[in-house]
């Protein structure tokens, strides 16, 4: 049997985990539950995101990926205290994200449809970043040392199982899934990672 095609069985095998393990019974009721949606007229719980046949495998940040991506170009945000040098557009998790939340992609446009009902007020982010969190950049012990106000991903906790760098870092950046979990794992509101009672998600990373 070919690479390839082991390849796509195996991501195939993800996906009926995720849509008929322990994910989905976690998406179910959240916010990212859209099989009541009247825009989601197959009912499933997965498709609007993934599919099991005909994906688009150019998208590596998740399986099997069936939403149209936005090509936006955003406002980014700028401050002057900021010590990373490679912010730039969002890229990776965080543009698959957008691809609802800024506004100029359709939610029904997943599979082969062009879509028309677009994200409520509440939830969207729009293509305007500047007083958002900052996306895209690498946050690494450099980072930390020349910012003094964060702490260094490689060895600090995370409390979620092992070190920032590990548990909420993707290619090691910070990306809108280092905070919030799109599957919904911890059931938190906002579908947020771990709890920010107190602010400790904030306090997760920053030494303030």
């Amino acid at each position: 049997m070919r690479v390839k095609q082991l390849i796509q069985i195996g991501l195939l095998a993800v996906m009926f985990a995720w849509c008929t393990g322990k994910t989905e019974g976690k998406l179910r009721g959240s916010a990212h539950d859209f099989s009541g949606d009247t825009w989601n007229p197959s009912g499933e719980i997965c498709l609007p995101c993934h599919t099991p046949h005909g994906g688009d495998l150019s998208v590596t940040d998740a399986p099997l990926w069936n939403h149209t991506v936005t090509q936006a170009t955003f406002q980014l945000y700028q401050s002057s205290t900021m010590q990373a040098t490679d912010l730039g557009q969002p890229s990776g998790r965080s543009k698959l994200c957008l691809s609802c939340h800024d506004g100029t992609v359709a939610l029904d446009s997943f599979g082969d449809t062009v879509g028309s009902r677009y994200i409520g007020a509440e939830g969207n982010i729009g293509t305007d970043l500047r007083n958002d969190h900052p996306i895209s950049f690498t946050y690494n012990d450099a980072l930390a040392v020349a910012d003094r106000g964060l702490y260094p991903p490689s060895s600090r906790a995370s409390g979620l199982g092992s070190t920032i760098q590990r548990d909420m870092l993707f290619n090691n950046k910070m990306e809108c899934s280092s905070c919030h979990d799109v599957h919904n794992e911890a059931g938190i509101d906002d579908l947020l990672r771990k709890s920010n009672a107190g602010s400790a998600l904030c306090l997760t990373c920053h030494d303030k």
